[in-house]
């Protein structure tokens, strides 16, 4: 079988060196540096002809993150790699996933259309902001779930008595099903409405809350102002308990002042996107061990759905 060679670029190289320790394979030697005007040199520091190359790095901004990784993907190509996939943990722009209004970008489609160009053979990620963006990519993807790691870390809270699963958005419900599913449990849904991007206008919840432990589920959360909003009508309504998991952590803004200042009792993220700062009130789980399988079940052909949960 042909060689495996995992690379990392330099804004997820926390990440990767816990992939390759679970995967039982060191990083590939690689170096990326930048000119004075900011633009991006990449260039591998062994061979890689003939190798099934992984390259690892989450797209969250600044835009170099993509840049540098697109690079990547041309310069394995250019060094006679035999397959190239790129590992997103967390892949940037999916939340302009359609012309939600006239004149605007499609953008994860456009950086679908870059990975193409770029000449990637195949995507692994885990949980886009909606799984229909798997489409927008001519070659396979490899749509990891962050449940795979939440569900474990919800049965060792011991809240499963009156457990209610809530959907922060209507986007969301599918989401929260598939947790409430598993541990046979009801969802409520919170119903917003925006006037304009980061600001919610209004809010309710559509369920019962009464006397439960609710669990908030997204899959990401950017200055927390949903989830805190939603938090905050949940126990006005009467809940025991109000806890959030959200797959990646982009905190943006004045994120951890509001997760801090809410009634949320604790915030469960994965590590796809570093933290800034650490919080009492957050808990990062990391996805290493997840990926790390995905990528030898790749390499030996096997099916990567037994680690879906």
């Amino acid at each position: 079988m042909t060689a495996v060679k995992l690379f990392s670029g330099r804004n997820s190289e926390y990440l990767a060196k816990k992939i390759s320790t679970h995967y039982g394979k060191d990083l590939g030697a690689f170096t990326s540096q930048q000119f004075s005007d900011g633009e991006i040199s990449v260039s591998f520091d062994e061979s890689i002809r003939g190798s099934d190359v992984f390259l690892i790095q989450s797209t969250f901004p600044p835009s170099d993150n993509l840049m540098e990784l697109l690079l990547m993907v041309d310069a394995a190509r250019r060094a006679s790699a035999h397959y190239v996939t790129v590992i997103v943990p967390y892949f940037g722009y999916a939340r302009q996933d359609r012309k939600d209004r006239p004149r605007v970008a499609i953008a994860a489609k456009l950086v679908a259309n870059l990975f193409s160009a770029a000449g990637a053979d195949r995507l692994m990620t885990c949980d886009l902001h909606a799984g229909q963006i798997q489409g927008f990519f001519d070659f396979p993807v490899d749509h990891l779930y962050g449940s795979a790691i939440f569900i474990p870390y919800i049965k060792s809270l011991g809240v499963q008595e009156n457990l209610v699963f809530a959907a922060p958005d209507v986007g969301g419900v599918g989401r929260a099903r598939s947790y409430a599913k598993f541990f046979h449990a009801d969802i409520v849904v919170c119903d917003k409405h925006r006037k304009r991007a980061n600001e919610i206008a209004s809010m309710q919840v559509i369920g019962d809350v009464e006397d439960k432990n609710v669990i908030l589920v997204d899959d990401l959360i950017d200055t927390g102002g949903t989830l805190c909003k939603a938090a905050e009508i949940i126990m006005k309504k009467g809940a025991r308990s109000v806890r959030a998991i959200c797959t990646h952590p982009v905190l943006s803004g004045k994120a951890y002042e509001n997760i801090e200042n809410s009634v949320i009792l604790e915030l469960a993220v994965t590590d796809t996107i570093p933290l800034r700062r650490e919080s009492p009130k957050i808990k990062v789980l990391s996805v290493a061990e997840l990926f790390a399988e995905a990528v030898k079940r790749i390499h030996d052909k096997e099916s990567i759905s037994s680690l879906f949960i």
